[in-house]
This record gives structure tokens, sequence and C-alpha cells, in this order.
């Protein structure tokens, strides 16, 4: 008679226990990085607002710092989305390409050849002079050079009605704040403020936190010789 009771009580314990973890894993929400806006109403949106993890050894005043957001557009009419920053000097909108690319350093100018430098006493022979083909009508202006025009641009983006515009590194263009004003670590935020045509809103985002901890640095392996008294060992 007893184990039919005994029985009965394990089985009650076994679905308590199971309803609580139910219960309490549904409940969870889980953490995601990035600062979620509305404005106008609800018509607009920013999601995922988060500024790329600087390293572990954090930016520093005058860096830059690429932003990475998805900016929604859930009216009937186009709308002009502009972003600027107290925290920066200003917000760029550019090409990856030119925001994930290490900064050129200056070449040397190229040595000027030995015809160009000195000519002998006579007048160079026709043999050395330049080519027609290769020297430059006096008509013709020098062409400008791919750097003179600029990579960048002012932190406007055109959105269609309906629609939205995605930027990050993993597209074409990324937003990038130049010229942070002060030295920042993961973890801390940068404000920033999206116009929406007239419709403004201004809120922190973070500066992104490394999903995965730091490996741990390598042990320091001791060698001892001779010369510390050891008898050579």
């Amino acid at each position: 008679m007893l184990l039919p009771g005994i029985a009965a009580a394990a089985g009650l314990l076994l679905s308590g226990c199971g309803a609580g973890q139910i219960s309490e894993t549904a409940n969870k929400v889980p953490s995601v990085q990035g600062a979620n806006l509305a404005a106008g109403d609800g018509k607009y949106a920013v999601r995922g607002a988060l500024v790329a993890y600087p390293g572990v050894e954090g930016y520093q005043a005058g860096d830059n710092a690429l932003l990475n957001v998805v900016l929604y557009n859930d009216s009937a009419d186009p709308v002009t989305v502009t972003v600027t920053s107290s925290d920066a000097r200003e917000v760029v909108l550019t090409s990856v390409a030119a925001a994930t690319s290490p900064s050129p350093t200056a070449s040397p100018s190229p040595t000027a050849s030995p015809s160009a430098e000195q000519s002998p006493e006579g007048s160079p022979s026709p043999d050395n002079s330049a080519s027609p083909d290769n020297s430059p009508s006096p008509d013709e202006s020098p062409s400008p050079s791919p750097t003179e025009s600029p990579s960048t641009g002012p932190a406007r983006i055109e959105i269609p009605p309906l629609s939205y515009v995605q930027l990050n590194t993993e597209g074409e263009q990324v937003l990038q704040l130049v010229g942070l004003n002060e030295a920042l670590l993961a973890g801390q935020n940068v404000t920033l403020t999206f116009d929406f045509g007239g419709e403004t809103v201004t809120s922190p985002a973070p500066i992104a936190v490394p999903l995965t901890p730091a490996p741990e640095p390598s042990p320091i392996i001791e060698r001892h010789t001779g010369y510390e008294g050891e008898g050579g060992h």
C-alpha cells in the first residue's frame, strides 16, 4: 500500500522541478549589445546602434571609431537621417574599404632620372630625348589624382519609404565617429543624435565588449644557469 503513495509523491516532485526550470528559462531575456530607439511616434527606428570593440587598450582621445546601426523608415514618405555625436568632432558616412584600410604611409619621392638631373656639356642626343607620346600637351590640364576626391561625406542617409538601411562593416557603407573627445573603454557609452527630418532622438550607444574572454597569458618559464650558484644545473 505504501509503494503507490511513494510513487505519486515522487511524480509530483519531479513535475514541480520541471515546471520551475521551464518557467525560469522562459523568463530569461537574452542580452544583445546595441541601443534600440524610436522616433516620430514609431515611424522611425534605430536598431543595434553599437560602437565597434576597440581592443583591450580602448580608444584614445582623437581616435576614430566605427558605428554599426540599422535605420528604419516605416512611413509612406522618404526621409533623410542626419547622425551627430557630442562625443566626437563629427560623424561621417564612408565606404567600408576606406574605413577599414590602414592609413597610407608617405612614400619617398621618386628619384629623378639621370638625363633629367644632369645633362652632358652638349645637348642631349635625340635617342635620349623624351618621346612625344609621353610628354603632356600644353593644352591639356593634368587630371586630378584619385586621392583628391573625398572618400567620406556628411552623415546624411536617404531611406526610401517603408524600407531600411543597414550600415556596418558587412555592407558597402558604414558610419564613423571622427576625433573622439576623450579616451573610452569597452562597455562605456557614446552619445548619438539621430534626426529623421525633424524628428530627433538622442541616446547613449554602448561600445562593444568582447563576446568571449581574452586568452590567458602564456606561463613565464624561468631558465636557471650555473651562474646563479646552482652548480651548473
